[in-house]
């Protein structure tokens, strides 16, 4: 009943999906990027992860952001509320975290949405 979608890493999935609900997380493909870079790239794979399962990012409901530097939150945000776009029924509750990420990942993200 549950779907998993494999991805690069050992022990995790890429995604997950029961019922109606819908988990994925990505990063940037790109690590040489910057934080808009790594952004654009980061939820552009949340997109193609929530497609694969029959979802889109105007269904994602709640969303987690981790990012390595705090100060870099204003440009983050600059990508995310275009990507999202100005229909406010398509945005998701959201909470922002600053964290230590490894290498020279700038940002994390993990979403549930509805399909």
């Amino acid at each position: 009943m549950i779907e998993r979608k494999s991805g690069i890493y050992n022990g995790r999935n890429k995604s997950s999906a029961y019922k109606d609900l819908v988990w994925t997380v990505a990063t940037s493909s790109d690590t040489s990027l910057g934080i808009k870079g790594q952004t654009k790239l980061t939820l552009d794979t949340i997109q193609d992860n929530l497609v694969e399962l029959g979802s889109d990012k105007t269904k994602i409901v709640s969303a987690q952001v981790y990012i390595a530097d705090m100060n870099s939150k204003p440009s983050m945000d600059s990508v995310w509320c275009e990507w999202f776009g100005d229909n406010s029924q398509h945005w998701p509750q959201r909470a922002c975290l600053g964290v230590a990420l490894e290498g020279d990942v700038l940002i994390e993200v993990t979403v549930t949405a509805v399909r």
